[in-house]
């Protein structure tokens, strides 16, 4: 499974709001807590890989509400996954392999991790809507210590597909009102490393 995604700072209440007026549909919101390890092996950062356990609650009213907490009565429960993802495999988006499953308990997760020899390299929360939108998931995020940008992604079995989807997502961004050109292909956890600056990614 690949990963065809194009990411770009953005203002998420305007992009929002062209949604709407576009018929999109809101499917979800939900508050993402990521903590990134690095490999005893290997420097993720030199070969552009990355591992993460996912912490995630849903926002029932966007990204704007009160995230649910794990301890609040009422809430549905936290889900846990972990992912690890590929390096880039195309230089004009941040297209990658991934591949995630659901874990049950996220500190044993994290356990087996450390007893491995992975350590935390740093933990980045993000709160985001995932909109459906011309057979794309267009995702609102607003990243602390990052800022706010606007995803679009699909995912494609084989390789041969994502020049193709990769050039659709750009002409769905155009009719957002969204500069392709403009994207960036670090991820949140390189730009929070970096100071949260996006105009220093390459």
């Amino acid at each position: 499974m690949f990963e065809v995604e194009i990411k770009v700072p953005a203002d998420v209440d305007a992009v929002r709001e062209r949604l709407r007026e576009a018929g999109a549909e809101r499917v979800d919101a939900r508050r993402q807590r990521d903590a990134y390890y690095d490999a005893p092996h290997r420097d993720f950062a030199e070969t552009d890989e990355a591992l993460r356990v996912r912490r995630e609650a849903p926002l029932p009213d966007g990204i704007d509400s009160r995230a649910a907490e794990a301890n609040d009565r009422d809430s549905p429960p936290e889900t846990t996954k972990i992912t690890y993802k590929g390096p880039l495999l195309d230089e004009e988006s941040k297209t990658r392999a991934e591949h995630e499953t659901e874990v049950a308990d996220p500190e044993a997760a994290a356990g087996i991790l450390s007893g491995l020899g992975f350590e935390s390299a740093a933990t980045v929360e993000k709160r985001r809507e995932f909109w459906a939108y011309d057979g794309f998931t267009v995702t609102l995020d607003a990243v602390d210590g990052v800022g706010e940008f606007v995803e679009i992604e699909r995912a494609v079995d084989d390789e041969a597909s994502i020049e193709a989807v990769r050039d659709d997502a750009l002409d769905a961004l155009d009719r957002l009102g969204l500069d392709g050109a403009e994207q960036v292909r670090t991820s949140y956890l390189g730009l929070l490393l970096a100071g949260g600056d996006a105009s220093d990614a390459d």
